[in-house]
């Protein structure tokens, strides 16, 4: 009993610090110009801070007693940000496999699904928060998949791919850190990150779709 209630607090204190950098790291990274060497360093202390910080909210989330399925969501789209995240520089290359990046995408679908039946098969009620992200969870593998079947579209939207997924790792973090320390009023914790972070994400897209003829024309 002492020496698993010892690897909780170790766990714990693994956690906390590290989700503490990756917020720090990840603003950093957001703010810095792209492709910058500070971008790239900031970028990488995010991306390992946040996936260790990750791993470490899966397994407090399935300790006994400690079973918390937000938890798990969190951690899960972390991962599933972070991972596919930096798989995606990969298409920048002339020739790239794409079979991890499919098992990668049928997961998160698959795990939309079962948190989505979750609470209604064993509860049999339905929760919103859980049925948010497993939708989330859905979109986001089945347009992966779908994206996957074009190889030359990959190649010209990696940046895109790899900064849109990064900042949703980040927007993971800061809902993390809005939920834990009940910034804003209940639910709200959950969905305001990720609504001002997809507003970020459709901005910065925008500027980069105008962008894209002058890169055309130095290309």
């Amino acid at each position: 009993m002492e020496t698993q209630k010892t690897a909780e607090i170790l766990i714990y204190y693994i956690h906390a610090p590290l989700g503490g950098i990756a917020l720090f790291a990840g603003g950093i990274a957001l703010i810095a110009k792209k492709g910058s060497q500070l971008h790239k360093k900031s970028g990488k202390v995010f991306f390992y801070s946040m996936l260790i910080s990750a791993i470490a909210a899966f397994i407090i989330s399935v300790l006994p007693k400690h079973e918390n399925p937000f938890l798990f969501s969190i951690g899960l789209f972390s991962s599933y940000f972070l991972i596919s995240g930096l798989r995606s520089l990969q298409y920048k290359q002339r020739e790239f496999e794409l079979k991890i990046d499919k098992i990668i995408a049928y997961l998160i679908a698959l795990t939309g699904f079962s948190m989505i039946l979750y609470p209604i098969v064993l509860f049999s009620q339905l929760n919103i928060i859980l049925t948010v992200f497993g939708i989330v969870g859905i979109v986001f593998g089945f347009r992966d998949l779908k994206l996957f079947r074009d190889k030359e579209r990959l190649k010209k939207s990696w940046l895109k791919l790899h900064l849109g997924k990064m900042t949703g790792g980040y927007i993971s973090a800061v809902s993390a850190f809005f939920v834990v320390n009940q910034i804003l009023p209940g639910i709200w914790n959950w969905f305001v990150p990720g609504i001002i972070g997809s507003m970020y994400i459709a901005c910065w897209m925008i500027k980069q779709n105008k962008k894209k003829p002058v890169a055309n024309n130095d290309s």
